[in-house]
């Protein structure tokens, strides 16, 4: 375990925010003495926030109370077994594109398109990550907590978590209770892969000269490439990956925005149906024909090659500046389209 007091806060903007005390952890028994024996309200600062590698926040400011950070690692195969599937046990610390390497490493079929997605697995599991026509929801098996309330371990099923889009009920009702200290995964050795979502299957033919027997790696691999030409790397430029969700509309109001793109010139509007009967369409679509693809305002910008992506475009942006954009970007989309958008990271 590791306390340190007013520190900066990890978070891949890299804004300039610290927090009261970081409490870092490497098993849920050394959390569960804290709590157990009352320091957390006598020694650590108040309120409590729980992050994993700051991947997909955006502070505001310095945060007064105590951040905790799991680092429980480890990766094993749990005593399943079955010709089609195995089922995996990952720490929460772990970081989470370790873990989509290892599984392709194994053969093991789920999180390779999800591959080069920044964070760690427990908050993977907490927002429901997906990316190319997969979300982690699909391989989830159960989350093991630690709940704050009880002061005891519970195992909880993937069908129980109330998975949406970047959604879960550890965001909601049971924000506060839960700390997720592992999460296990249900993987597929037999081929079982999704191509379908943007340019995936037109990567892998050009790469490979087919679609047909690849290999997890291989998937892997065509996805890494794809995000490495379209998003910055957080280590050369400061982001929370994307920021804002993809809006899911009535079909009257996709039939508004497709008459505006007519109208305007703007070429065919993208979008995908669902299920329940609306339209999803693609935030990046409706920011770009806003103009803000490329966009610098002092010290924050969008991305040139992503404008889902804002960016601290100098490595000085302050957290007012990226709100201020973000803002802005807000207030075009829903002035020219209609559309409110909503952002995916979470704003403290």
């Amino acid at each position: 375990m590791k306390l340190t007091y007013n520190c900066t806060i990890p978070n891949t903007f890299g804004l300039p925010v610290h927090a009261a005390c970081l409490l870092e952890y490497d098993s849920a028994a050394e959390l569960r003495a804290l709590l157990v024996d009352g320091r957390f309200s006598a020694e650590l600062p108040l309120p409590l926030l729980h992050i994993g590698s700051g991947s997909n926040l955006l502070f505001t400011g310095d945060f007064p109370g105590t951040v905790l950070h799991s680092r429980i690692g480890g990766i094993e195969e749990m005593p399943f077994h079955d010709e089609k599937q195995a089922v995996v046990r990952v720490g929460s610390g772990v970081v989470w594109d370790q873990f989509c390497l290892w599984a392709a490493q194994q053969g093991y079929w789920g999180p390779e398109n999800l591959a080069a997605i920044p964070g760690e697995v427990g908050a993977a599991a907490v927002q429901n990550i997906g990316a190319y026509g997969r979300e982690v929801k699909d391989i989830v098996e159960c989350v093991e907590c630690l709940d704050l309330q009880e002061l005891t371990m519970v195992t909880i099923p993937g069908s129980d978590c109330g998975y949406g889009y970047r959604e879960s009920r550890f965001k909601n009702e049971w924000k506060g209770r839960y700390v997720v200290i592992a999460v296990q995964f249900r993987l597929r050795k037999d081929e079982w892969t999704e191509l379908d979502y943007g340019h995936v299957r037109q990567a892998l033919i050009a790469r490979y000269g087919g679609d047909i027997g690849l290999s997890p790696m291989e998937v892997r691999q065509v996805i890494v490439d794809i995000r490495a030409g379209k998003l910055p790397s957080p280590t050369e430029i400061g982001s929370a990956g994307s920021f804002f969700r993809n809006p899911f509309i009535l079909p009257e109001q996709y039939a508004r925005i497709a008459a505006i793109a007519e109208k305007d010139g703007l070429g065919p509007v993208p979008h995908f149906m669902n299920e329940d009967g609306t339209v999803k369409v693609p935030a990046a679509w409706l920011i770009e024909k806003c103009g803000w693809k490329g966009y610098r305002d002092g010290n924050a910008g969008v991305y040139e090659k992503q404008p889902l992506v804002l960016i601290n475009a100098t490595g000085r942006a302050t957290p007012d500046e990226i709100v201020a954009l973000k803002d802005k970007i807000i207030d075009s989309v829903r002035t020219r389209f209609g559309v409110l958008l909503r952002p995916e990271v979470e704003i403290i």
